[in-house]
């Protein structure tokens, strides 16, 4: 059954660093981007309010970042979700997201990105910094009904590399 976290639990899930293992979003399919990293730290707990740092590298290796503020939105009608607001130049930016499913060591997660005016509806199944990805696919390929993943978006996925 897909996870539906509340605001304690994501409080407690999410602050860390996360690669993208796989995913169907063009943001991170075009070859701009490439090995991307979502960092999360708890900026309150109620509301819930994350800094969001997100890492890549370009096709030339230049690092690069895009910084945001999560705030969870309590919503039954439309689910719980994240509405992330860029800073700087991108504030005037605005995504939502949700977590939709975890395995049960909290360590992969799926997380779906509602279409904005910048980019298209899609999936990221992302794991935690620092832990053995041997059997990151297989995993989630046994688990991904239960991470949430429809089997529409689980053959959509496109795998990344997750070596450093």
């Amino acid at each position: 059954m897909p996870l539906a976290p509340d605001a304690i639990a994501l409080a407690a899930l999410l602050p860390g660093t996360w690669r993208v293992g796989a995913t169907n979003f063009a943001m991170w399919l075009s070859g701009d981007r490439l090995r991307p990293r979502f960092r999360y730290d708890l900026k309150t707990a109620a509301p819930l309010v994350l800094d969001d740092v997100v890492t890549f590298r370009t096709a030339h290796g230049v690092e690069k970042t895009i910084v945001g503020v999560d705030r969870l939105h309590l919503d039954g009608a439309r689910g719980d979700s994240f509405v992330w607001r860029g800073a700087g130049l991108l504030s005037f930016v605005t995504s939502r997201w949700s977590v939709v499913g975890a395995t049960e060591d909290s360590n992969i997660l799926v997380i779906r990105f509602a279409k904005s005016l910048l980019s298209p509806a899609g999936v990221d199944v992302i794991v935690r910094e620092g832990i053995d990805s041997h059997a990151f696919r297989t995993q989630v390929a046994a688990l991904s009904e239960s991470l949430g993943l429809t089997h529409g978006e689980f053959a959509s996925l496109t795998w990344l590399e997750l070596a450093d």
